[in-house]
């Protein structure tokens, strides 16, 4: 298994891609399963992602080898969950990698809202 390099900087890691992006956004809300992720991905983006198992564990494997995200070994009651199941979490790394990322992202929102490209949310346009 490949080391993690968590010491780098966490701008050093992006653009994160879209698989790896939508997992970390999904554990930023608790520890998860897979299919969970899945689940998740697919609510939180409105139904416009759907994760297939190969794209999943695939991500999977590779944000653990780079440290971003762990197993964890809390699991909720055992009558209530199969055994089998191996839950994740962000690690610290993860969360500020995931948080530079969103301030990335936010920037180049905030560029298409200045050159008119997309119009800022309903909320904001009072303050424009």
């Amino acid at each position: 298994m490949m080391m993690a390099k968590t010491n780098q900087h966490p701008n050093e890691r992006l653009p994160l891609n879209h698989a790896d992006l939508h997992i970390l956004v999904s554990l930023t809300g608790g520890d998860r399963h897979g299919y969970a992720i899945m689940q998740d991905v697919r609510a939180l983006s409105g139904e416009r992602v759907r994760l297939g198992p190969g794209t999943l564990y695939t991500a999977i494997k590779r944000l653990l080898e780079a440290g971003l995200i762990e197993e964890s070994d809390r699991r909720p009651d055992p009558e209530l969950d199969d055994q089998r199941r191996r839950y994740y979490r962000l690690t610290r790394y993860g969360r500020r990698v995931v948080a530079a990322e969103a301030e990335r992202l936010q920037g180049i929102v905030r560029v298409m809202q200045e050159r008119r490209l997309i119009s800022p949310p309903k909320a904001a346009r009072g303050s424009i």
